[in-house]
């Protein structure tokens, strides 16, 4: 087994958007179901922190942040909306600030070495936020913020986030869209919400975008990660790797229209882990079929636990 952790805390179940909002607690309680010490034996569990606003401000301007956290509603009242898609429940900041503790407790613990992989179980979802507004689900942007943590704690440089969520990553892009040596991909479906991520969009050489029509198989979303976005992000020399894991791509999903199956979400784990020296932390993004979402999600810290990187005797399948 690869130390891996499994960081998540229970005040993530408690962003409570209105009944029937696809974004609901469910989803992290089939994943913890799923990666219950029974069925996932060797994790090193972990209980997040709750970051701090200074964190926040690394991507967010502390006037957006303490605005948002002024609006949160007191317990018993309905649900404020931010957007059309995006609400503030009692709980929420909790929840979110909890989220970014967690890419932070798993950023410290790969470089300080105390494993070599994470999975942040947590939620509400992050890569859709951008500095100035939160939207689709976000309040803030969890990966983006990671990213800017790294750099800022461990004197790195060069961060990469490589994002398989079906949608794109409209607030991680805006990252890398001012800051030459953070690297962003995202391979997404095209013409769906957010109505982002174009191929011809690259930056300073540091964006990649991957829009596959719908339909899309896993086929031809291995072969498109594997011609565009591994040439890219090895080419890059990341000094450090952060997946924004969304598994809505699943043929199940009610929300896109990808054809993909748990065996795809093996793999790209699998080609990330070869990518990054074996080191990486990822966090949760989407996914709304409740049983795809457990099974994949199980598959993809299956394959953290037990995957020697390349050069290494495989040990995942």
């Amino acid at each position: 087994m690869i130390p891996t952790a499994l960081i998540s805390h229970p005040d993530c179940l408690m962003h409570q958007p209105p009944a029937g909002h696809p974004e609901s607690a469910q989803r992290l309680e089939r994943i913890l179901d799923a990666l219950a010490p029974e069925s996932m034996p060797g994790l090193i569990r972990l209980e997040a922190q709750k970051c701090s606003i200074e964190d926040l401000t690394r991507f967010h301007p502390r006037e957006l942040v303490e605005g948002i956290m002024k609006l949160e509603p007191q317990a018993g009242r309905h649900c404020y909306q931010l957007d059309p898609d995006t609400y503030l429940s009692h709980g929420s900041i909790n929840a979110a600030m909890h989220a970014v503790g967690a890419i932070k407790a798993g950023i410290d613990g790969v470089m300080t070495g105390a494993f070599k992989r994470a999975f942040c179980a947590t939620r509400p979802p992050g890569h859709h936020a951008q500095a100035k507004m939160p939207m689709g689900f976000c309040l803030w942007n969890t990966a983006a913020i990671g990213a800017m943590y790294a750099r800022h704690a461990y004197g790195l440089k060069r961060v990469a986030i490589v994002d398989f969520d079906v949608h794109h990553g409209n607030g991680s892009q805006e990252l890398a869209l001012s800051e030459p040596d953070i690297f962003y991909a995202s391979i997404h479906q095209s013409g769906i919400y957010p109505q982002s991520g174009f191929e011809a969009e690259t930056a300073f050489g540091n964006l990649v975008n991957v829009p596959l029509p719908s339909e899309t198989d896993g086929q031809t979303w291995r072969a498109a990660f594997e011609e565009k976005i591994l040439p890219a992000l090895q080419a890059f020399e990341a000094e450090f790797v952060i997946v924004s894991a969304g598994f809505d791509g699943h043929r199940l999903d009610p929300l896109a229209g990808f054809n993909l199956e748990v065996d795809d979400y093996r793999w790209v784990t699998q080609r990330l882990l070869d990518a990054a020296d074996g080191q990486l932390v990822s966090s949760l993004e989407g996914g709304y079929h409740l049983q795809a979402l457990a099974a994949c999600v199980s598959a993809h810290v299956h394959i953290l636990q037990t995957y020697q990187s390349r050069g290494g005797e495989n040990t995942g399948v």
